[in-house]
């Protein structure tokens, strides 16, 4: 992946600026910190109900001085917004050609010369799903990385990183693990969010 977004520092500094002062302005609470260890992750992004979360998880990310890539379904990239959502980080898949997009995804952290978080919405679609997609836990155990568990909880207007979660190759179980922990958020559309066990 080619790093298209912090191209210098006076953008750094602007994205963050105007992210820190609008979150604050519209009563949003930034928390947690990436640990040392993490800079090389795989981010949940959960609750996804709207299509207000990419930009949301954008300015928290710029809050917390992150450098996020994430995934986003490939017709958003069409023009005239495409050349601007690959420069904010995005990266384009279609569903129904994306047989290969764990091992890439996974090598190109491992490539990575500096800090990469890829944010990974694990419903994989904003529509009332209700099993969520493992294609998250495969990159990062792939990539050997930790997952963090990152939130947005609408309802009470705060959003952060919460603990990391190490795969442990029971994925049935730590699919569960990993849900029981958002079950208290809310999405904006919180009734299309499901977080029973798989």
């Amino acid at each position: 992946m080619h790093r298209t977004i912090f191209t210098t520092p006076v953008v750094n500094t602007l994205l963050r600026g105007f992210s820190v002062a609008f979150l604050k302005l519209t009563g949003w609470k930034v928390e947690g910190s990436l640990p040392p260890q993490a800079t090389k992750s795989v981010f949940i992004a959960a609750p996804h109900t709207s299509n207000w979360d990419l930009p949301y998880t954008l300015m928290v990310a710029f809050a917390l001085r992150l450098n996020p890539y994430w995934m986003g379904k490939h017709t958003i990239f069409k023009a005239p917004f495409g050349p601007l959502m690959r420069w904010l980080g995005g990266i384009a898949v279609n569903r129904e050609q994306a047989n290969n997009l764990v091992a890439a995804s996974a090598q190109a952290i491992r490539d990575a010369d500096g800090p990469l978080q890829l944010i990974v919405p694990p419903e994989g679609t904003r529509s009332k799903t209700r099993y969520w997609k493992t294609g998250f836990y495969h990159i990062a155990r792939t990539a050997d990385v930790p997952i963090v568990m990152a939130y947005m909880d609408y309802a009470a207007k705060r959003s952060g990183l919460g603990p990391l979660f190490e795969p442990t190759g029971d994925i049935e179980a730590d699919m569960n693990a990993i849900k029981a922990f958002y079950a208290p958020f809310k999405g904006k559309n919180a009734e299309q969010f499901e977080s029973g066990p798989r």
